[in-house]
């Protein structure tokens, strides 16, 4: 689920971090960059773990601030497919389920994909639903309650759309799908 990977980046140091001693100026610049974005096919950036090499430092004409290439390490999150993961339910509608793990919220499970037979029952919120599967002759719940285990079945990166309609969802730069139709998965209240 975490990675470690090694970058390399041109930063521009600006002059007010001169004061500053080089590898904190230049670690606090990296985390202003990078942290909570994602990189495609590499994940979302969690923290800096370490700066390998720092070269350069030239300012450039009509810059005025001097130019580093710095190489090091950060934790990424990037879930590898058939990984089980357990998350909190963040939404449930008639497509299936979304789920949290609190620093990243666009896991996806579809209803295809949920335990086979489910079904769907309407919510007190008339924008959700609540899913249920018949196991033998109990009805089990999905609830907001309960950590839901899953497989990772993907891993996407989207491509940056041009333009958003009025009233869609934010882009999501980096896409989890999983599946719980397995034994093991879903709820936790369901296996204990």
């Amino acid at each position: 689920m975490f990675i470690l990977s090694e970058l390399e980046h041109k930063l521009r140091l600006p002059p007010h971090l001169l004061d500053l001693p080089l590898q904190d100026a230049i670690k606090g610049q990296l985390e202003s960059i990078f942290l909570d974005k994602v990189i495609a096919k590499l994940g979302l950036c969690i923290s800096i773990h370490g700066i390998k090499s720092i070269d350069g430092g030239f300012v450039l004409p009509v810059e005025g601030a001097p130019t580093y290439t710095v190489v090091f390490c950060m934790v990424m999150f990037r879930p590898y497919v058939g990984e089980i993961i357990a998350a909190k339910l963040k939404d449930s509608n008639p497509k299936g389920l979304q789920l949290s793990l609190g620093f990243f919220d666009d896991i996806y499970i579809p209803s295809y994909a949920l335990p086979n037979p489910s079904h769907s029952e309407p919510d007190v919120d008339p924008n959700r639903v609540r899913w249920v599967w018949r196991y033998n002759d109990m009805e089990l719940l999905v609830d907001e309650e309960s950590e839901i285990r899953f497989q990772v079945t993907s891993v996407d990166y989207p491509t940056i759309p041009l333009e958003q309609e009025e009233g869609s969802k934010p882009f999501a730069p980096m896409v989890v799908t999983g599946s719980t139709d397995s034994d093991g998965l879903g709820p936790l209240s369901w296996w204990v």
